[in-house]
């Protein structure tokens, strides 16, 4: 996840705290849309928190 709060500072010119707002926000609204995929979403994104850890 940390990649993606990288470019969303890179691409679209947040800052972090913005960059990971905006993430919290999607992944909300995908699980909100397609519940059937809220453990994959929460899945996807404790995995980029974890890998980032391990660096």
């Amino acid at each position: 996840m940390n990649e993606l709060v990288e470019r969303l500072m890179s691409d679209a010119k947040l800052d972090a705290t913005q960059a990971q707002k905006a993430i919290e926000t999607i992944a909300a609204f995908v699980k909100e849309k397609f519940p059937m995929l809220g453990g994959a979403v929460d899945q996807i994104f404790a995995a980029g928190s974890t890998n980032k850890n391990e660096e």
